[in-house]
């Protein structure tokens, strides 16, 4: 895995009110998560509030950012770390950012593709692989759906492979 590489834990909605402060969609595991973090894309913004807006999101104020104007400037800006800044995981967790870009192949050793996006939907999250003809399927990210994966790449079951 690159230790280096961004990881996406939150980006900007919009301006929220005429002081600065921005809406995030968060992306991680709630405000709190994001709270541990006072540095963003590369050190560029420099967290100094940041509250739970009670709808799933953040409400936040950076250093560099004083008014609505630079505010709504940052609309549709994604809140990077580096993936070395995140917390160790146990074993059998994974980051999103560590799935995306692997290479696929099924349980028979076909290679079907890379993983271009992991989404929940609320049940759980699902992988989308992108074959080698640009068409796209999902498997979800289970033990039998996925019953191998490493930093190197994922295995498919054979059963879940969709044509």
């Amino acid at each position: 895995m690159a230790e280096d590489r961004p990881v996406t834990l939150a980006a900007v909605i919009g301006a929220h009110g005429v002081t600065g402060e921005v809406r995030l969609k968060l992306f991680g595991e709630g405000v709190a998560a994001l709270g541990r973090f006072r540095a963003f894309n590369d050190s560029t913004l420099t967290l100094d509030k940041l509250k739970d807006d009670g709808k799933g999101g953040a409400i936040a104020r950076f250093a560099e950012v004083r008014d609505r104007t630079a505010a709504e400037a940052l609309r549709g800006t994604a809140l990077t770390v580096p993936r070395s800044a995140l917390p160790a995981l146990d074993e059998g967790e994974y980051y999103h950012a560590d799935l995306i870009g692997l290479p696929a192949i099924s349980s028979e050793g076909q290679h079907l593709g890379t993983c271009v996006a992991v989404d929940n939907f609320g049940a759980g999250d699902l992988l989308e692989i992108e074959k080698p003809d640009g068409k796209r399927f999902m498997v979800p990210m289970s033990a039998a759906a996925v019953p191998e994966w490493s930093e190197a790449r994922l295995v498919i079951e054979a059963a879940f492979v969709q044509d």
